[in-house]
């Protein structure tokens, strides 16, 4: 009868305090970029290159549950950026609605593109100087989004490209770069990053899509219900 009494009373304490997951923190100011991959979209070849195709119902579904995500979480988000193409663009319009006291920068140097990689087949299909070209944005958008923060905590939203987000997560870990094809990223996941004030950098998250049900899940190369 106590150890009932006992258990009862410490379910209503736990119930009756609300309970938040809390990202590492530090005592100096820690800048925290959460990227996202974009939501499921149409693959269609005739879309323009550059471009490209735009999100079909799901993905813009899956954008939305990323958004109330974000919304739910006890941080005062310091700005959001998008890739310039357009499933990325649409991705980030949708989150940005939950803020609006942020305007959605678009960015052309996050774009999805294909960096070197072990797989010759892949390299094989890449144009003269086309990875190259894509390392070097690649390069500039990590030079510029994963700095140190100011004088306190920042959070930056980025929704970019499996590819690019896959790039960066080799920088971050500082492995080979040519690992990138080694990871899958699922459309909409969040992949979060810490640098520190002295530029060290911390993989959080990879890839964590818990915020979608398992039958909106989708990950690049599969087929998904529109």
């Amino acid at each position: 009868m106590r150890r009932t009494t006992f258990i009862l009373v410490l379910l209503s304490l736990l119930l009756a305090v609300p309970v938040f997951a809390v990202l590492p923190d530090r005592d100096e100011p820690v800048r925290t970029i959460i990227l996202i991959r974009h939501g499921e979209y149409e693959h269609d070849e005739g879309c323009d290159e550059d471009v490209g195709c735009g999100l079909v119902v799901l993905g813009r579904q899956q954008a939305r549950l990323t958004g109330d995500r974000l919304k739910a979480m006890p941080i005062a988000f310091t700005s959001i950026q998008a890739s310039a193409m357009t499933r990325a663009r649409q991705t980030g319009e949708i989150i940005a609605e939950r803020f609006p006291g942020l305007d959605l920068v678009l960015e052309r140097d996050i774009r999805e593109c294909t960096p070197s990689t072990r797989r010759e087949d892949i390299m094989a299909d890449l144009k003269q100087g086309e990875a190259a070209e894509c390392e070097a944005n690649l390069e500039a958008a990590w030079q510029r989004i994963f700095v140190p923060a100011s004088d306190a905590n920042e959070y930056d939203i980025v929704v970019c490209h499996g590819n690019v987000i896959r790039w960066f997560a080799t920088k971050v870990l500082e492995v080979d770069p040519l690992a990138w094809l080694g990871m899958s990223v699922a459309n909409c996941s969040l992949t979060v990053v810490q640098v520190r004030a002295d530029g060290s950098k911390k993989l959080i998250a990879f890839a964590d899509s818990g915020h979608i049900p398992y039958s909106m899940t989708t990950y690049p190369g599969t087929a998904a219900a529109q």
